[in-house]
Parts: C-alpha cells; structure tokens; sequence
C-alpha cells in the first residue's frame, strides 16, 4: 500500500488516513484505496447499479491517471464508493477530454465505523511501462473537499498534473 498525502491548503479533517495500491493485470489493472478516520463523518456516495457517470469527483471518490511511457497521452478512471465509475482519455494536459474506452470496471465498497475499503477491477486496455497517479477526493457531512495524492505540484490541487504521477507500473514478462 501507498500512502497518499493531503494538499498543503486542506484543512484536517475526519479522514487522518489514506493508502492505495494498484495493480497490473493481462486485461488492465485491480485497484484498492483505504480511508482510516471518521467514516460517519464524511459523504459516502449511496450504493447504485453500476455504471458510468460524469462528475463522481464532486464527493468522496477515488482516481487513477495512467500514462504510458513515451507519451503525452494519459488516461483517468474516477471510482464511486456508489459502484458508478468513469473513463477518460486525454491527449494532453486536460486536451480533448472524451470518454475512454472500457470493457468492464466492477467496484466493491464497505465500510465500518473508522474505516472504508473500496475495491476496483478494471478491465480496460492499459500501456505499459506507464506513470500512475492514485488519488482520493473525501468530502465531509460539511461539504469541506480534502484532496489527497502521492503527491502534488506547487499551488492548488491538481490530479492532471505529472507531478502527482509517483507510481512506476510495469507487467512481469
């Protein structure tokens, strides 16, 4: 597991905790993030019929970037605790935004008291060796946005950037 950070300008709150790990698989990658903290605290977006949605990252939801070696190209998957997702693809830094492609994303939530799991299987056609970002937007009952990454650039939150892109992926042979 990794540990993300939060942005320097986010106030604390009642997550005090958040790891993730990822990895590849033939047909994409599996993906877990852990908030330890406050559950009851922050909005956990109601379990929902699995599909894909714009704006999940208005609330608590999690993030994968995924950028290939060798490209400016960057795909980004957003990861409801609801069972919505999306998928985007980029050709830039936020250039051309446009649905990307996938064959299935499944993704499991549970939660307890001071601790929420969120599981993701992706199934989505994923270059390798590639940079990857993992990210967490957890929003409280007050509607105050923690922001937290492997890490980030200088000035305000922002997951596009390469900056946060701390992980190195690459398939076994």
């Amino acid at each position: 597991m990794h540990k993300l950070v939060l942005h320097p300008d986010c106030k604390p709150g009642p997550i005090t905790s958040v790891t993730a790990s990822l990895s590849p698989t033939a047909g994409g990658c599996t993906a877990e993030f852990r908030l330890q903290g406050d559950i009851g605290a922050i909005k956990i977006p109601t379990q929902a019929t699995p599909l894909r949605e714009d704006f999940l990252w208005k609330t608590t939801c999690f993030e994968i970037f995924w950028q290939p070696n060798g490209g400016q190209w960057y795909r980004e998957f957003n990861l409801s605790p609801s069972s919505k997702w999306a998928c985007y693809d980029f050709d830039d830094f936020r250039l051309n935004s446009r649905d990307g492609p996938v064959e299935a994303i499944a993704v499991a939530c549970t939660h307890s008291a001071d601790g929420l799991l969120l599981r993701a299987g992706i199934a989505s056609e994923l270059g390798d060796p590639a940079q990857v970002a993992l990210n967490a937007i957890v929003e409280d009952l007050e509607g105050n946005i923690q922001f937290w990454a492997l890490a980030f650039p200088d000035g305000k939150p922002e997951f596009h950037s390469e900056v946060c892109r701390q992980l190195r992926v690459e398939r076994g042979e």
